[in-house]
């Protein structure tokens, strides 16, 4: 198991893409290691503040000493209740670094990797109700190769939750080793396994549904000229919010003005930006990030709809 926490993807491309004004309040939805957000507090003067969340309570042993830190122990899809409870009507920037800590995928007992033997759990909130075994054991054929197509793009997802289905007729699936033996995926074939606990995991978390009302609350959160910054590491979530930054809205819904000119809330900073080869040698798990950025227009041109 690895000592390290995270090592966050491109952190001064993110940080300078920002443009974080000292004074400011931001948001980092995705605490983790406390990278991103030790990064932003030195941009900070004692006048500014910065609200970080984590809805993995273990994040919290990464804890900041400083008075203008605040961490919030909640899921990033409550965005709007939380800074409403803080009495925060605007912000001037956001970063969410999407996707799983290190911790998770090297932490064996969390079950998040077919590398270990483990139960079979992949919660990112260790307090939440359904873990990926209940998923396994208890989706239809149908809503499981559902699951395994739209979240794991797995073109045999229907044989492979066949292959599932049948297994656990016989025995309960509890584990990441049965799991993976039910699977019928040959171990050699990595990329498939790894496509399959992907989806699994974004299915247990929701992690589409949260990543949809963060960006809504987002939108409207910030504050002209404040800007957004986002870290994807697969296709699903970066062309939402690809999609997102380009309409200002979630069905991804172009609308044009009497000129032609795109409706949106949004001016693209950085759109799709890869890490180098170099960050990639040093940190092979920065290879399938994507970092975007989009700043809020002024209220003349701010338009959009949810």
């Amino acid at each position: 198991m690895s000592d390290v926490y995270h090592i966050p993807a491109m952190l001064s491309e993110t940080i300078k893409g920002l443009n974080i004004k000292p004074e400011g309040t931001y948001v980092d939805v995705t605490f983790g290691g406390g990278g991103h957000s030790r990064a932003i507090l030195k941009e900070l003067r004692n006048d500014g503040h910065l609200f970080s969340f984590d809805q993995d309570i273990d994040a919290l042993q990464n804890a900041i000493d400083d008075p203008r830190w605040t961490f919030v122990h909640g899921n990033f899809r409550f965005l709007r209740n939380w800074m409403d409870y803080y009495g925060i009507g605007y912000i001037d920037g956001l970063l969410s670094d999407l996707g799983v800590s290190f911790h998770h995928f090297d932490c064996p007992e969390r079950g998040f990797s077919f590398r270990f033997p483990a139960p079979l759990d992949m919660r990112m909130n260790q307090t939440a109700g359904r873990t990926a075994a209940d998923i396994v054991n208890g989706y239809s054929e149908d809503e499981l190769a559902r699951v395994l197509w739209l979240y794991g793009e797995m073109k045999n997802s229907r044989l492979v939750a066949k292959n599932i289905c049948r297994a656990r007729s016989q025995k309960a699936i509890e584990r990441t080793e049965e799991l993976v033996a039910a699977s019928r995926i040959p171990a050699e074939m990595s990329k498939e396994l790894a496509r399959l606990f992907q989806a699994l995991r974004i299915e247990v978390n929701d992690e589409m549904g949260a990543l949809r009302e963060m960006l809504l609350a987002a939108r409207d959160l910030l504050r002209p000229g404040g800007r957004i910054a986002i870290l994807t590491y697969h296709s699903l979530e970066d062309r939402l919010v690809k999609n997102f930054f380009r309409s200002g809205n979630l069905e991804g819904t172009i609308e044009k003005d009497f000129y032609g000119n795109i409706l949106t809330p949004f001016t693209l900073i950085e759109k799709g930006r890869e890490a180098s080869p170099e960050e990639v040698a040093a940190n092979p798990r920065a290879r399938s990030a994507k970092l975007r950025i989009a700043e809020k227009k002024l209220p003349s041109t701010n338009l959009g709809r949810s």
